[in-house]
């Protein structure tokens, strides 16, 4: 057993939270705001048809658009509020309820490595402090050979950049890229965002 997700004691202690975060996404969607930023991203880094793995998808709005871009996606969050969200907007890809520090996607018949692994939204500092590396270490454990993984988030949210890149290290992981922001600006030690592109070492 492992330390509840920092996301999973927030909502136990306001159930409506999920719920508040769908619809504040598909309100978003339906003003016409870009929410495809990291989709773009990740699409560029790979050929139509690769295996993407949304960890910490939420309700789908970054492997939604992935599988409309033709890739075959599975999204994992550890919220079923989130994941039945996503399998009602975008039935496209396979969504699951799983927690990335104890992840097992055989048991859910999903048994090939996935060509990049992306964990967008902030997911990194809603994990558990205590299961960070192990969740890296997961995720590292389910690229494919020359696969790579793609994590962003925010400064200032309890996870510095420091803390998370000696994480990888100890994870396996080497850095090939950080930048600040999805649309390639480049990344400073005190830059407000953090997008970094790791590979197995």
């Amino acid at each position: 057993m492992v330390e509840k997700s920092l996301w999973t004691q927030q909502v136990e202690k306001n159930p409506e939270h999920s719920h508040w975060y769908i619809q504040r996404f598909r309100d978003m969607a339906a003003a016409g705001q870009d929410l495809h930023g990291e989709a773009r991203f990740v699409d560029a880094m790979v050929p139509r048809g690769s295996r993407i793995l949304d960890a910490g998808c939420g309700p789908g709005r970054l492997g939604g658009e992935l599988a409309r871009r033709g890739h075959a996606v599975v999204g994992v969050d550890v919220d079923p509020v989130l994941i039945e969200a996503a399998k009602a907007d975008h039935p496209g890809a396979t969504w699951l309820v799983q927690d990335l520090a104890e992840l097992d996607l055989a048991t859910a018949g999903v048994t090939e490595p996935f060509d990049v692994i992306v964990s967008a939204g902030n997911v990194m500092t809603f994990l558990a402090p205590s299961t960070r590396r192990l969740v890296l270490g997961n995720l590292a454990g389910a690229l494919a050979d020359g696969g790579r993984l793609v994590a962003g988030f925010g400064a200032g949210r309890g996870y510095s950049a420091e803390d998370f890149f000696a994480d990888t290290r100890t994870a396996g992981l080497a850095l090939d890229v950080a930048l600040a922001t999805w649309d390639l600006r480049p990344w400073e030690p005190d830059s407000d965002f953090l997008v970094a592109v790791l590979r197995r070492a």
